[in-house]
């Protein structure tokens, strides 16, 4: 395959997570009267929370807020999700990160989340294939996506020198634009409302409608 390490996003790559943050995100600022779509929710998926809340109340509100006052706001948020019910793993993700660690990558997750319960959830799930060592969470980072420290701090963490020889999976437009920055090869799969040509136009190589899909096309390149 030419590859030494893939990275995954996490939700809206792994779980099947996205409609149940979108509501998540809506209801919770609304309690600070901020008004967030499900556009906004897909649209700044991957970033950190912290930023996303600090940015949005910026552009409505017109004021600067510190970093705990934003961790208060994304703590809603985080509690409205988790009285949802569990998302499910997206079907050919374990064939997926098989078919790669047969072929000798590395395999890890980054991901934009600061939501303790999501992570411990992620490590459990995906125990066969990774450890805390080769996550990457926005508790590793000052910059999140569409920066390219998430990315670069995974290949760190996965010991790949070589973005080249890096993989990423993503779903979101800043997390496309994040792993193209740090140089990684980058595939999407696109599983929300954008149009394929939002996730080809911030640099990913291919476009996929599902992880089945994808694992067919690299099977096949393998």
């Amino acid at each position: 395959m030419g590859l030494e390490t893939v990275l995954f996003d996490m939700d809206g790559v792994l779980y099947d997570s996205m409609p149940n943050h979108a509501v998540a995100w809506q209801q919770a600022m609304a309690q600070f009267d901020i008004v967030m779509t499900v556009e906004d929710a897909y649209a700044t998926e991957g970033a950190r929370g912290v930023d996303t809340i600090r940015e949005m109340v910026w552009a409505q509100q017109h004021r600067t807020i510190s970093t705990d006052e934003a961790m208060r706001m994304y703590q809603k948020k985080a509690e409205i999700f988790h009285s949802m019910p569990q998302a499910v793993i997206f079907d050919g993700v374990f064939d997926l990160m098989q078919l790669f660690k047969d072929n000798g990558c590395a395999i890890g997750i980054v991901t934009g989340s600061a939501q303790r319960p999501l992570i411990a959830r992620m490590l459990a799930d995906f125990a066969d294939f990774v450890d805390e060592s080769r996550v990457v969470t926005a508790y590793d980072v000052e910059r999140g996506k569409p920066a390219p420290d998430p990315y670069l701090m995974g290949m760190k963490k996965c010991g790949c020198p070589d973005a080249k020889r890096c993989l990423v999976v993503e779903n979101a437009p800043l997390g496309v634009e994040a792993a193209v920055a740090a140089g990684c090869r980058t595939m999407a799969v696109n599983t929300g409302p954008l149009a394929d040509d939002v996730l080809a136009e911030k640099g990913a190589e291919r476009v996929f409608k599902t992880l089945r899909e994808l694992y067919d096309f690299w099977g096949q390149s393998s």
